[in-house]
């Protein structure tokens, strides 16, 4: 197997060694000067190493990779570029797409994003992104599932809820940031984002495969609606990266790479990037590639590439650029200082003269020095150039040993299901300790009426039992008054009997004598 990849000739074949591929590249130019043309020459020439590749088709034109080349090519160019050994070829492909209609649905879960690819795509300010900080904090500490958005907004609310007690421990959470981040989910949703974040996620190993014929399988994303949303498709593309990243263990420098990464439209990553983003980019750019990971940036012009990257893109393709403004000359003069070039020669116009098909090339050599730049003509691809029929996407997808892996969303419990039963327990509990707070109320309540009654069935008695006593006193003094009138009366009456009878004796006596 070659140790090189081939792609063009200018004074000499223009090649890579596989084992400088992991040092990354570039390959820039103005629309139209034919960097789709070289992407696809590259993707094909490293699925024959064996080395699989992942691009991004934003035209729809790169898709038919999957089918030969039916056209003829002209054989001046054969010529040219001493490109002896050609013919056409149809390429082992795989269909991705992150809206799941022309490919395998790819996903990713909340939690393998993170917090600060998550600030990008959702826009938010440094208020709101230490906002979803705490989201994750509290999640990981809870044991909280973050797998779709449904989990992030049940976060987002039971911070909210506990924002007071949460406080204490993270500082003020204003509830005016909680719902500036739900607002900007509705709008990730309308994009899409319902669709990409969610569980089967993307299992790395399945971009790293190769065919049965020993080919390098080509990941194709299809972004021609995910690219219009710009913000949403470079942050896609940077977390498939990401992960790439802190899946793969550290292999130092293989003789090739496990895989090859390109990044198209690569501008939209960096524009308006925050500092922290750009940190992560330069990071994970410098340590990749001890992962066995080669990246490729395509821009149409390579300033939108931050210095502190573009220093580590070792292999160059420069196509035509255009410069009519002091602006534009200005920086075509720094693209050409990039290059290490032989003495006297005026690359910068060299590169406003180039043609279609044709750039500037500066490539790592075996020893791992840049080779002198070299006006080159790329090959043509083996593929078919254009776009294919629909009928060929769903062929490929329907024929994917990937399909029914990915083809459907399985929600498992997560931070939604499980903030919601523990929100039922709650109310479960307050439920249960209402009904238990009202039965004792209506027990102490019944209690009291009960010992009321107790107190007034005594004090009836009380009350009873002094009016039998006092009926009692009563008719004892009525029955005395009764006998002692009886007697006093009897007494009387007998006394004065017996007074008369004396009476008559004596005065009998008297009279008698």
């Amino acid at each position: 197997m070659s140790q090189t990849i081939a792609f063009g000739y200018g004074k000499t074949i223009a090649e890579i060694p596989l084992k400088r591929l992991n040092r990354h590249g570039i390959i820039a130019g103005a629309t139209g000067t034919g960097k789709t043309v070289t992407l696809k020459v590259l993707a094909e020439q490293l699925s024959d190493a064996g080395i699989p590749v992942f691009l991004a088709d934003i035209k729809g034109d790169l898709t038919s990779l999957a089918a030969e080349n039916s056209k003829e090519i002209d054989p001046g160019r054969l010529e040219a570029t001493q490109y002896g050994d050609y013919q056409p070829a149809a390429y082992p492909v795989e269909l991705w797409d992150v809206l799941g209609q022309e490919g395998i649905p790819v996903r990713m879960t909340i939690s393998e994003m993170g917090p600060v690819l998550l600030t990008r795509i959702l826009g938010l300010n440094e208020t709101q992104e230490s906002i979803l900080n705490i989201i994750f904090s509290v999640a990981d500490q809870e044991g909280l599932l973050l797998l779709d958005l449904m989990d992030l907004r049940a976060m987002l609310n039971y911070v909210a809820e506990n924002a007071e007690e949460l406080s204490k421990y993270y500082g003020n959470i204003p509830a005016r940031s909680v719902g500036a981040i739900l607002r900007s989910l509705v709008v990730l949703e309308q994009q899409g984002g319902n669709q990409f974040f969610g569980e089967p996620s993307l299992e790395i190993a399945d971009l790293m495969r190769t065919s049965s014929d020993g080919r390098g399988v080509i990941n194709i994303l299809n972004a021609k609606d995910l690219f219009n949303q710009p913000t949403l498709y470079s942050t896609v593309l940077l977390s498939l990266l990401t992960e790439l990243y802190e899946s793969l263990p550290e292999e130092g420098d293989l003789d090739k790479p496990k895989l090859v990464f390109f990044f198209d439209e690569a501008h939209v990553l960096f524009k308006d990037a925050p500092k922290v983003l750009l940190e992560k980019i330069e990071l994970i750019v410098r340590l990749i590639r001890s992962k066995g990971v080669g990246v490729f940036f395509v821009t149409q012009n390579p300033t939108d590439i931050p210095d502190s990257v573009a220093a580590q893109l070792g292999n160059r393709i420069q196509h035509g650029l255009r410069a009519f403004t002091p602006k534009e000359l200005k920086t075509v003069t720094t693209v050409a200082e990039t290059f290490r070039q032989e003495e006297g020669l005026d690359l910068a116009k060299v590169i406003q003269e180039l043609q279609v098909g044709e750039a500037v090339v500066s490539t790592l050599q075996e020893d791992g020095t840049p080779s002198l730049a070299d006006r080159v003509l790329i090959y043509p691809p083996k593929s078919l150039l254009g776009t294919v029929e629909p009928t060929t996407v769903l062929n490929l997808i329907n024929k994917s040993s990937l399909l029914d892996k990915y083809a459907e969303m399985v929600d498992r419990q997560s931070a939604h299901e499980q903030i919601t039963a523990l929100t039922q327990e709650k109310e479960a509990a307050l439920l249960q300790a209402a009904e238990e707070a009202e039965k004792k109320k209506q027990a102490e309540k019944e209690a009291k009426e009960a010992e009321k009654e107790a107190q007034a069935a005594a004090k009836a008695q009380e009350k009873a039992e002094k009016a039998a006593q006092k009926a009692s006193q009563s008719t004892s003094r009525r029955t005395d008054s009764t006998m002692d009138r009886f007697t006093k009366n009897l007494m009387s009456q007998v006394g004065r009997e017996v007074g008369r009878v004396v009476t008559r004796g004596i005065l009998g006596m008297l009279k008698g004598k």
